[in-house]
């Protein structure tokens, strides 16, 4: 199964970015021995001129047309599920041994997600009750991807 993460807005080079592409590389090197044949991250501009619905609606076709055809749509969402670590390993592993080829994970503007992100989500996943800064809302999605497949592996990472 390939990983995505579709993001509004580019983040730009800092501690953060740092993070991500550590994590990154941890996913992609991991993955493959348990069956995640990819990660990637995928900016999508955040739409200038535009306030309130129509940046949040704007935002949604981006990401929507950003996630892979066919593959599951996870919306990070503060209404989400908010899962332990070891559910949210169980709920990947599942999906790609039922043969989910694409799992996307999309995290919108600063206004959050529109209707249509919502609806269209196979999942809403919440990171908890706290309001984050998107920079920190893609490390910790990339670094709880990877302690997912560290729990996969069998990896003394997560230690519960």
């Amino acid at each position: 199964m390939r990983l995505t993460v579709c993001a509004v807005g580019k983040l730009r080079a800092g501690p953060e970015t740092t993070l991500i592409n550590d994590y990154a590389g941890r996913i992609a090197a991991s993955g493959r021995s348990v069956g995640y044949s990819g990660f990637a991250i995928k900016e999508v501009e955040a739409p200038r001129g535009l306030e309130g619905l129509p940046r949040q609606e704007r935002e949604s076709d981006l990401l929507l047309a950003a996630a892979p055809d066919g593959g599951r749509r996870i919306a990070l969402d503060e209404r989400g599920k908010n899962l332990t670590s070891t559910a949210f390993a169980k709920m990947l592993s599942q999906w790609r041994d039922d043969g989910v080829g694409d799992a996307a994970f999309l995290i919108g503007g600063a206004d959050g997600h529109a209707d249509k992100t919502r609806n269209q989500a196979d999942f809403l996943l919440s990171l908890g009750k706290a309001t984050w800064p998107h920079a920190l809302a893609r490390v910790m999605l990339c670094e709880q991807i990877y302690r997912a497949i560290t729990i996969s592996t069998g990896h003394p990472y997560h230690r519960a």
